[in-house]
């Protein structure tokens, strides 16, 4: 899959990007070293395989790098928190916007990235468990085409249906341990 470069001009273009111009035009924001984080192939192919091979919102294989990122942890360890949330905000638009141009669309539910600390101190919110430190939750998507691989759901429904229909048969399961059900 080829790479998707994404722009500040792309970004506003999006119908969700656009209500992010506040972060855009802001020159406090770290949003150009957002896109360039982004705009990486080995980056845009660990979205994916977030997604296709754990399970896990496509942010997840990136979090911790992002996080990592000098510039970005510095923005985010600000106590300004809606400027935090904003551009948490963005890079999740930043993240549907090439998934989507990588054959992928939203499945409309989040993946757990973090446990949320507690406000009881005044610091930026925070997580304290989980795999990211500053994100709580992140889109979950699907190939477009239809994904190559089955859930653990799908599969355990399956295999509950298949040894019902042979209890009924009378070909009855195997307990563990070697007796019959």
């Amino acid at each position: 899959m080829r790479k998707v470069r994404l722009t500040r001009k792309d970004f506003l273009d999006d119908r969700q990007g656009r209500t992010f111009a506040d972060i855009v035009d802001d020159p406090e924001q770290p949003f150009d070293e957002v896109l360039e984080f982004f705009s990486d192939a080995s980056r845009q192919q660990r979205l994916e395989d977030s997604e296709l091979h754990h399970d896990r919102a496509p942010l997840a294989g990136v979090v911790r790098e992002l996080e990592a990122h000098p510039v970005i942890d510095r923005f985010l360890n600000g106590v300004r928190a809606r400027r935090s949330t904003r551009l948490r905000q963005a890079i999740g638009v930043v993240v549907r916007i090439i998934m989507e141009r990588r054959g992928w669309k939203k499945t409309g539910r989040k993946g757990s990235l973090g446990v949320r600390a507690t406000d009881a101190e005044p610091a930026p919110a925070h997580n304290t468990g989980g795999l990211a430190f500053w994100f709580i939750r992140a889109e979950r998507y699907v190939l477009a085409e239809g994904m190559p691989y089955r859930t653990v759901k799908e599969r355990c429904q399956e295999f509950e249906s298949s040894n019902s229909q042979k209890s009924r048969r009378g070909n009855r399961a195997i307990r563990p341990g070697g007796s019959r059900s």
